[in-house]
């Protein structure tokens, strides 16, 4: 599916600085909800509702990407309200600490990023955010599955045979796409912007890319 297009102005964001220890240089990162407050956020890892059971960011955390990502998101928003639907942010920046307590929980190289190899988490430098659809009340709607299913119900492209689930699945992908994202294989709800490279020490980019292309990066 080709890209489409757009340009969008970011206003009045408060630009937040944090330290990625993959990386050892700061990032600049944005609150989603500043950029565009229609955006439902839940982030899971802020509660008990994922799959270590536990909460693993401290109280009040918000959903924060890199100012770059943020107008995407607001893009795939816009386009979906158009259908009467709205996008839902699970995860957003996932600090590299939060993303070594996931890789000692599981240790599932095709769902969990070793923080330990090649770049970590693309969460970890603010260019990847976990999403699923909402009805414009938001309300859910029937998708693949569950955040952090680590099942073949997961995978970008859905097995199933139920039309709503796979027109859900579809519209989603339509909005992500079309705002410059791209897909994960085995997590329906993961996207990375598709210009990553840019966002990553150059040195990092080359010993990872062919990697990356091959177990992460999916045009949707």
């Amino acid at each position: 599916m080709k890209f489409l297009s757009a340009r969008f102005i970011v206003v009045a964001t408060a630009i937040a600085t944090w330290q990625s220890a993959t990386a050892q240089t700061t990032i600049p990162l944005v609150d989603i909800r500043a950029v565009d407050p229609t955006i439902a956020v839940e982030l899971r890892y802020a509660g008990a509702n994922n799959f270590s059971g536990h909460a693993l960011y401290p109280p009040g955390t918000t959903a924060l990407v890199r100012p770059e990502v943020a107008p995407r998101l607001a893009a795939a928003q816009a386009f979906l309200r158009r259908y009467q639907y709205q996008l839902k942010i699970w995860d957003a920046y996932r600090p590299t600490s939060v993303q070594l307590r996931l890789w000692q929980l599981t240790h599932k190289t095709d769902y969990i990023a070793d923080p330990g190899a090649g770049p970590g988490s693309m969460h970890s430098w603010g260019i990847a955010v976990d999403a699923t659809l909402t009805d414009a009340l938001n309300n859910a709607v029937n998708m693949p599955s569950d955040f952090d299913d680590f099942t073949p119900a997961a995978m970008l492209h859905y097995q199933g045979i139920d039309p709503a689930v796979r027109a859900h699945l579809h519209l989603l992908q339509r909005a992500m796409a079309g705002a410059g994202f791209l897909g994960q294989r085995t997590e329906w709800w993961h996207f990375t912007v598709a210009d990553w490279q840019k966002y990553l020490p150059k040195k990092t980019v080359k010993r990872v890319a062919q990697g990356f292309e091959t177990r992460w990066q999916s045009k949707l």
